[in-house]
């Protein structure tokens, strides 16, 4: 660059808010060294508030210090690697703006630690980060701006004396907060003795459940933990990357949790190491217990031979009428095996909200049966999803066109009642100013004249296109037997 080129960048640099740095050809390397030489002091954008920085190697991360300032409040940086000039880099950025308020750190090494640069920062209001020391989670637990936090926790317990000063926390402005960990026993330590009023709390274990004792103390732990008025949201997240263990969860797990009456959305992942055990009663106590549930989310994304019955499943609509999206797996074999009824299923009950639905991999025979009920208790819902996860199953194909087929025919079938419902208003005004004019008139008499028939006294609807066979009784069931049961079942 030379002195002119520099004079037009002075002349506008003045100018820039907000700078994205990504780490693609628009800005290679060359273009950061360039930048590098100014003939002025940094930083290049003296004005800048917000940077997010993208990093794949080491050289690019280190000019990232050329555009600290210490106007700036946020700060984003996404990086493939955190060796030891990284982390010099960073804590140099953090001397050099002291008034960073919102920072989001993400590596792709979970170990990547981001400590003493978050000591060095006292108006912190969120904090989005990989592992951190307890020195660190001291500092941010006395700092009371803080709304946001998610980190990982150390792979060792704390400390008797860090467990003892956590207890004098100030977080009184929290919002949001989600602990990552190795272990169900490290997490329930370190959530012991605080008390915390969060409105969304969540877990993720990435080394999958330790036992479904375990589980339970954990989910003893957050009801002890938070205020049951303020908590809406839980999210609990298993990741077993070995895979070898399987325990069984039963949903009676839950019921610590019933005390949180306010509570909003629940999703509950397991992810490899955990079986769901479905339960009718215990699913409908979850109804009663949470009215103004948004989403119930229970291993959104997996199989499971343990099913609710569609009478559960719309008892659940009926006791939570703001529910938006639920992801629950229903064995659809009364629906499935029977005639569409002429009656309106459940009195014509139907829910206002319901627009995404998560069926796991049931297997169904007759689409149009399916769809023609849930179009009559949800008819809001738009968007169904299911056997995503079961792509290696022989018939697994044959099942998702099925259930792709079910999703089309509930919007369908949702509009013709919809359009039934305006017709059956219009006749009705039309029968009430009918008689209105009959009453209003003293000179002439109304006469009925019955409707003629015409010779064709049936219609025939969806002629010439592709019929679903929805005739004949099936002795044998598509559904798979329970399993087996397992010695960690609750």
């Amino acid at each position: 660059m030379t002195f002119d080129d520099w004079s037009i960048f002075c002349k506008y640099n003045h100018r820039v808010r907000s700078l994205r740095a990504n780490s693609y050809p628009v800005a290679d390397t060359e273009t950061w060294r360039n930048l590098s030489c100014p003939p002025f002091l940094p930083p290049l954008l003296p004005n800048l508030v917000s940077l997010m920085w993208k990093s794949d190697n080491t050289e690019l991360f280190s000019y990232m210090w050329l555009f600290a300032t210490p106007k700036l409040r946020r700060l984003d940086i996404f990086t493939k690697t955190f060796d030891p000039s990284e982390h010099s880099v960073l804590s140099l950025i953090s001397m050099l703006c002291p008034s960073v308020s919102h920072f989001n750190f993400n590596s792709i090494m979970n170990s990547a630690d981001t400590s003493t640069a978050l000591q060095r920062w006292s108006h912190l209001t969120s904090v989005i980060t990989g592992e951190v020391s307890e020195a660190a989670i001291l500092h941010l637990f006395k700092l009371p701006s803080l709304r946001v936090l998610e980190f990982y926790l150390p792979p060792t317990p704390m400390s008797v004396n860090t467990k003892k000063l956590l207890q004098c926390s100030k977080l009184c402005a929290l919002q949001e907060i989600t602990v990552s960990c190795s272990s169900l026993v490290l997490i329930d330590a370190f959530f012991e003795d605080l008390f915390i009023a969060p409105k969304l709390i969540s877990f993720r274990i990435i080394g999958g459940m330790d036992s479904a004792h375990a589980l339970l103390n954990l989910i003893s732990c957050v009801s002890d933990t938070c205020a049951h008025n303020s908590l809406e949201q839980i999210r609990l997240t298993f990741i077993d990357l070995l895979a070898g263990h399987n325990t069984s969860i039963g949903l009676a797990l839950f019921k610590p949790l019933f005390a949180f009456h306010n509570l909003r959305k629940l999703t509950f992942e397991a992810q490899y190491s955990g079986v769901v055990r479905w339960n009718d009663y215990v699913l409908l106590e979850m109804a009663q217990a949470w009215p103004l549930l948004e989403e119930l989310h229970l291993n959104k994304f997996s199989h499971s031979n343990h099913s609710i019955t569609p009478n559960t499943f719309v008892s659940l609509l009926q006791h939570c009428p703001r529910l938006v999206s639920v992801a629950v797996i229903i064995n659809w074999t009364t629906i499935d095996r029977q005639d569409i009824s002429s009656d309106v299923p459940h009195q014509g009950f139907a829910h206002k909200e319901l627009s995404r639905a998560f069926f796991g991999s049931p297997r169904i025979r007759h689409p149009a049966r399916i769809a023609a009920f849930i179009s009559a208790v949800a008819p809001k819902v738009k968007v169904i999803i299911s056997w995503i996860d079961s792509r290696n199953h022989r018939s697994c194909e044959e099942h998702l066109n099925r259930w792709k087929v079910v999703e089309e025919l509930v919007k369908c079938f949702s509009k013709v009642r919809e359009q039934q419902r305006r017709l059956m208003l219009m006749t009705g005004e039309g029968v009430d100013n009918h008689r209105i004019n009959l009453e209003g008139s003293h000179n002439h008499i109304g006469i009925a004249h019955p409707v003629q028939e015409s010779e064709n006294r049936d219609a025939a609807v969806g002629g010439g296109g592709e019929a679903y066979d929805d005739s004949g009784n099936e002795n044998d069931s598509e559904y798979v037997s329970s399993d087996e049961g397992s010695e960690d079942e609750y």
